[in-house]
């Protein structure tokens, strides 16, 4: 898991001393909890396994009785500065369960811009995705997924960005991994603050 620990490594670094000690109170996913979302999704990518298994969400997530916010992911939106938040190992089981999700995309039937062409629109599916990250607005804005069932244009495991008014479903990386190599990349942009 060197991708894993290379993210966790520049993530400490950028973040602020406060977020950092807010952070330092996760712990990693228990082994049933892991063990769970495997056999739900086979596919799991083994970056996000390895960075649950230190992190266990960063999203108004309780480690004994201190309950944390911390973003520690990004996406494109807002030249990618805009921050997201991990969600737990039992968040992700709840919400891509959830079929509230999917009918946002059929809706767009007659808009081509707002699905992106490698996002199959009747494929995203609750045990089709997982809904591994919410934005630093609550979720409401924007909402990270990794996406199983593409396209004949997509790859699968590929990284879907959802971000509201104007709806728009974007494919941003083809895997868990690239995503991951992108943020790295980045200098881990979506934490600065912006001027």
């Amino acid at each position: 898991m060197d991708l894993v620990n290379t993210f966790l490594n520049g993530l400490r670094a950028a973040l602020s001393p406060e977020e950092l000690e807010e952070l330092n109170t996760a712990s990693g996913a228990t082994k049933e909890d892991i063990n769970t979302l495997r056999s739900e999704y086979p596919n799991c990518p083994e970056s996000l396994i390895g960075l649950l298994e230190n992190i266990d969400g960063t999203y108004w997530r309780k480690y004994g009785d201190k309950e944390i916010t911390v973003c520690i992911l990004g996406s494109d939106v807002g030249e990618g500065r805009y921050p997201y938040y991990l969600l737990s190992t039992q968040q992700m089981l709840e919400s891509s369960k959830n079929e509230e999700d999917v009918s946002y995309l059929l809706e767009y039937e007659d808009e081509e811009d707002a699905v992106d062409s490698k996002i199959n629109r009747e494929g995203l599916l609750p045990e089709k995705y997982i809904h591994f990250s919410d934005c630093m607005n609550n979720g409401g804005t924007s909402r990270l997924y990794i996406d199983f069932n593409p396209t004949d244009e997509g790859v699968r495991g590929q990284i879907v960005r959802f971000l509201h008014d104007p709806d728009e479903y974007v494919v941003i990386a083809n895997n868990f991994d690239e995503y991951l190599q992108g943020l790295i990349d980045s200098g881990f942009v979506f934490l600065n603050e912006e001027e």
